[in-house]
């Protein structure tokens, strides 16, 4: 992968080349944003970064990039060079029915960046691997994979390099004993954080990686987004009356979301009832787009200081369902129920 071949975010690139060129590579570093977006960007450094021949250039929009003709770039772009490692969601599947971890799987991750070019999502790994709706985890094993792999000396003699893929789904004694090893790095190691959200990261390990923020979305967001706008209007609509048979068809569509597209909507979800809180607290319209003037006037006002906090966490306990298999439409209809109940507790 060249930073040639990743369209846009070109300022973020020449930042990376020149993050390498001078000298300056820290050793745990988290790319944030879109997985679609940020992970070619990831590759494409990790290639430049251990390019035998870069290339600089003196006119155009780039900088610098790998030459992609040396043994170390080919290693890295078929993902085969042998001091780079990937840590990532896993679960049980029917090739593994027990302690699930990534050393499993790394024939199929290989084969599913390398298909879609780093461009999949959470999604779309879930639906390679087979797990239906069980939610993938980076676990403890994951952890002592990352401390056996970055132990041993590099066989290419330069870097030792570990990617994380999606690091908010580390689970707890992932998170601690990661810590222990970005507290104590040995020399010529780089551990490389991919990921979306850093809401669910300990506090010490941000604090302790170099973390480049990357914008940009794809059109397959763009596409969800419109999906779940449309969606979530529909169900703040029928939380003022309750109409059971309508509210359990809205409930049916949501809860025939996959897991991870059904948290996303309820993460959503907290943003407009944030957005409507703050706009109209400082007197400012919020648009929400439903079509209808009288709602979109309406709705925020329903959004005060007395149930802000009871509607953050009825979204939050549903969220915290989700994450751990609940039953998608028990967890939707209680949680209807519960804002239904906040709104009118102007």
């Amino acid at each position: 992968m060249q930073f040639k071949d990743i369209v846009g975010q070109r300022d973020t690139i020449n930042r990376l080349t020149s993050i390498i060129d001078s000298g300056r590579v820290s050793h745990a570093q988290m790319l944030l944003g879109e997985v679609p977006t940020v992970m070619p960007l990831a590759w494409a450094y990790l290639q430049y970064l251990c390019c035998e021949h870069r290339q600089h250039y003196e006119s155009g929009d780039l900088r610098a990039d790998s030459c992609g003709e040396c043994p170390s770039c080919k290693k890295i772009a078929s993902l085969m060079h042998p001091d780079l490692h990937f840590i990532f969601p896993t679960a049980t599947t029917s090739k593994v029915k027990e302690k699930p971890w990534s050393g499993e799987f790394q024939g199929e991750f290989r084969d599913f960046m390398l298909d879609r070019q780093g461009h999949g999502d959470i999604d779309d790994w879930y639906d390679a691997l087979g797990i239906e709706n069980k939610q993938g985890l980076i676990r403890e094993l994951d952890a002592d994979g990352v401390v056996s792999d970055l132990s041993l000396k590099a066989y290419e003699g330069g870097w030792r390099m570990t990617v994380v893929w999606m690091a908010e789904k580390m689970n707890e004694s992932f998170a601690n004993k990661l810590l222990k090893t970005l507290e104590e790095p040995l020399p010529g190691t780089l551990i490389m954080l991919v990921c979306e959200s850093d809401e669910r990261l300990l506090p010490t390990i941000k604090s302790r990686v170099q973390t480049i923020r990357v914008t940009g979305h794809n059109s397959k967001d763009k596409e969800e987004n419109a999906e779940f706008a449309e969606m979530l209007v529909g169900w703040l609509r029928m939380l003022f009356k309750l109409k059971m048979k309508e509210l359990s068809a809205q409930v049916d569509k949501m809860a025939g979301l996959n897991r991870e597209q059904l948290k996303l909507f309820l993460q959503s979800a907290q943003k407009v009832m944030r957005d409507c809180f703050l706009n109209s607290a400082a007197g400012v319209a919020c648009h929400l787009g439903s079509g209808d003037e009288k709602f979109d006037a309406q709705f925020p006002k329903m959004i005060t200081v007395n149930n802000i906090a009871l509607i953050e966490e009825a979204l939050d306990d549903a969220i915290f369902a989700v994450e751990r298999n609940a039953y998608a439409k028990i967890a939707m209809m209680e949680l209807s129920f519960r804002l239904s109940k906040a709104l009118k507790k102007k």
